[in-house]
């Protein structure tokens, strides 16, 4: 579990939405670009999300979506389970 929770797109999200939180906490409005750079950390921690999903479904043989980065590594990731 800790290879899904660890990754590299879930830490990076993650960092992001701290830094975020430290712009919140100084003296500057809230302005338009801000309110961008929150909708643009969602939608990443969202797609680092959903490519965690894509991973475990497709490592246990379980369908995903075809437009899934993971869907090219699909049956080396069943046959890595198949071996354990």
């Amino acid at each position: 579990m800790r290879k899904y929770l660890f990754g590299t797109g879930l830490v990076s999200a993650v960092m992001g939405g701290v830094t975020l939180l430290r712009s919140l906490r100084s003296e500057e409005t809230f302005t338009w670009r801000t309110a961008l750079a929150w909708l643009s950390w969602g939608i990443t921690l969202a797609l680092a999300i959903g490519s965690v999903v894509d991973t475990r479904r497709a490592s246990r043989g379980k369908l995903i979506a075809t437009d899934s980065p993971v869907d090219d590594n699909r049956t080396d990731l069943l046959k890595k389970r198949i071996r354990r």
